[in-house]
């Protein structure tokens, strides 16, 4: 596999992008060799610079649950662009949109778009102190809910892949108010809430963690935050920026039964687009200028591009037996992996959740941060690159999780299978894995 143009690309985004790159992870850190430049992508397929293609399984970090070019995305957004791309002014796309999401997701009455999930979630818990009158913020080790300053404390993904448990920069003052618990350990959430309950304005999770590896929530575990944020009158955030339309029409929330208080999501509403949201109960909501005194804005939230992208996934979404194929497909990846893995004598632990998985290269369940942190690291590089060069374009970090789009093909996994058979072959030979 040549990258000889991703080579020269890398070097030269090196002398004007902060590492080359606009994000951590992309610079292949955690995998080594070149991160690869791409130029184009369609359905299931992502094409780099040097003309080589492979069946992508990160898709754009879970946003493209459609795959790629999705004809009806594109329609929508061709028809559109010639009407311009932002107005910074109210359009009837930003109405539709929200009705849309508040009929999925029962527990938001009133939402706000925003550009990121990093907005969503901190702005989220602004209201939540804003309602409340409390200061403090329960969050979880390894759960990711943005780069906001109050919320880098042990916040996996990148930072799980750069072993940073927190960031530089962010003054002690920042984090002085962030609370952190162990993910699934409903003892330790008790016993804080036994001595700060009174001071704590919420608790965000993700439903199901999804940025240090993929870590589903044990059965009791968001029944029993429910249960504490009731008796002490907390509120319940749900960092649904990657569960939310992924794991169901109505999210996690709706998979496992739960309604929070307030809720984020991002990714998939956006169609491919920049996109954030949070919404919740009208009263809690209602703390949100111009009716509250909770301030937040944006020149480009809710812009028409973005809304029209949101609008066009999200019928797709609603079609007859669209969940039913994508669970079909993401049951059969995950069946064909974890057989290649143990024909081979491969140590692997796989957890899935709908169209999300996490490959762990550990003999231990991985129920949380300390568990998932077992993983060989030298073990997920080697599986890395041996699929990279089988035309698999995979998470170029252990600690992030695999997705599956409506795109993929049965030829697509067939061949996946095929490829992380011989990778986990070149695990053991190396003596990673085994």
């Amino acid at each position: 596999m040549k990258v000889a143009n991703s080579k020269v690309l890398f070097k030269r985004a090196e002398n004007t992008l902060v590492g080359g790159v606009n994000s951590p992870v992309r610079a292949f850190k955690a995998v080594g060799g070149t991160p690869l430049f791409i130029r184009k992508a369609y359905g299931s397929k992502i094409e780099d610079e040097d003309g080589n293609c492979y069946i992508d399984f990160v898709c754009s970090w879970g946003a493209l649950i459609l795959g790629s070019a999705s004809p009806s995305v594109t329609k929508a957004l061709r028809q559109q662009i010639p009407r311009g791309t932002t107005y910074g002014a109210p359009t009837k796309f930003e109405i539709e949109l929200a009705e849309m999401i508040t009929r999925a997701l029962p527990s938001i009455e009133r939402i706000r778009f925003v550009n990121s999930g990093t907005e969503a979630s901190m702005s989220a818990l602004r209201v939540a102190r804003a309602f409340t009158k409390r200061k403090r913020i329960l969050k979880f080790e390894g759960c990711y809910h943005g780069h906001a300053d109050g919320l880098l404390v042990k916040g996996g993904s990148g930072m799980a892949t750069f072993g940073a448990p927190d960031s530089a920069g962010i003054t002690d003052g920042a984090i002085v108010d962030t609370l952190v618990a162990p993910y699934n350990d409903l003892d330790t959430v008790k016993r804080i809430f036994e001595e700060h309950g009174d001071e704590i304005a919420a608790i965000i999770v993700e439903p199901v963690a999804a940025n240090m590896g993929l870590v589903p929530p044990s059965n009791e575990f968001l029944h029993g935050l429910r249960n504490i944020t009731n008796h002490y009158g907390a509120l319940l955030v749900f960092d649904e920026v990657i569960t939310g339309f992924r794991v169901s029409y109505g999210g996690a929330q709706n998979t496992f039964g739960i309604q929070p208080d307030l809720t984020c999501l991002g990714k998939i509403i956006g169609g491919g687009l920049p996109v954030g949201a949070y919404g919740g109960r009208s009263d809690i909501m209602d703390q949100l200028a111009p009716l509250g005194p909770a301030y937040q804005a944006g020149t480009l939230s809710g812009n028409p591009l973005t809304m029209a992208a949101g609008i066009a996934t999200l019928r797709e979404l609603k079609k007859r037996n669209f969940y039913q194929r994508l669970e079909k497909n993401s049951n059969e990846l995950q069946r064909r992996l974890s057989e290649a893995a143990k024909e081979v004598n491969c140590k692997l632990k796989l957890n899935r959740v709908s169209s999300m998985m996490g490959l762990f290269f550990t003999d231990r369940n991985v129920v949380d941060y300390s568990s998932a942190k077992s993983t060989d690291i030298e073990s997920y590089r080697v599986f890395f690159h041996s699929m990279l060069n089988r035309g698999i374009y995979l998470p170029p970090s252990a600690f992030e999780t695999t997705f599956i789009s409506a795109a993929h093909s049965k030829t697509d996994i067939e061949k996946c299978a095929r490829a992380a058979k011989e990778a986990f072959r070149a695990v053991v030979a190396k003596g990673a894995s085994s």
